[in-house]
């Protein structure tokens, strides 16, 4: 089962994948790809983490992505990836050029059998005027051509705008809605 949850900056897409992870009764392995650099992000993350059961696993990964779903997917498990927006910034600002393309293809791949359930998480870009600078015009350029190939492969898909759901496609959410 893979879910996506597409929605902008505090949306509710972070909590409504929080909750279909608790909800789906299996081991939850929490994947974080944001990097604390600044204390604005360390807040940020020090947030996420006060929301999250104690008990839920976090790794942090945000680069090889599709390295560790293949090695942390298994029947019982959700993984919960958030989010996908800053794994794509991560890879963009990284050293080697052809990075954020390699890792994009492996990931698409692993998605293809990964066991178990799969909850993206990803920040919804492409709504608001053209960026001007050329770097924010292809942030916005490959997040969406990565929303596309993961809508046509997830089961689920949903959008969240102030802390309502939008369901995009598949079926019912949390409790039957």
């Amino acid at each position: 089962m893979i879910d996506l949850i597409l929605g902008g900056a505090r949306s509710g897409k972070s909590r409504l994948a929080e909750q279909l992870a608790s909800a789906s009764g299996l081991e939850v392995v929490y994947v974080a790809t944001s990097q604390p650099l600044d204390d604005e992000m360390r807040e940020r993350i020090r947030h996420h983490q006060q929301q999250r059961p104690a008990h839920w696993r976090l790794l942090e990964e945000p680069l090889e992505l599709a390295k560790v779903l293949r090695e942390q997917a298994a029947p019982g498990r959700c993984l919960l990836v958030d989010c996908l927006t800053l794994w794509v910034t991560n890879l963009l600002l990284n050293d080697r050029s052809q990075r954020l393309e390699d890792e994009r293809r492996q990931l698409l791949v692993a998605l293809d059998d990964l066991p178990g359930h799969l909850i993206m998480v990803s920040n919804e870009t492409g709504l608001g005027v053209v960026p001007l600078g050329e770097l924010s015009r292809r942030y916005v350029d490959e997040a969406g051509w990565l929303h596309q190939e993961l809508a046509r492969r997830a089961d689920r898909v949903q959008f969240c705008v102030a802390g309502l759901t939008m369901l995009l496609k598949g079926g019912p959410t949390i409790n039957g809605k």
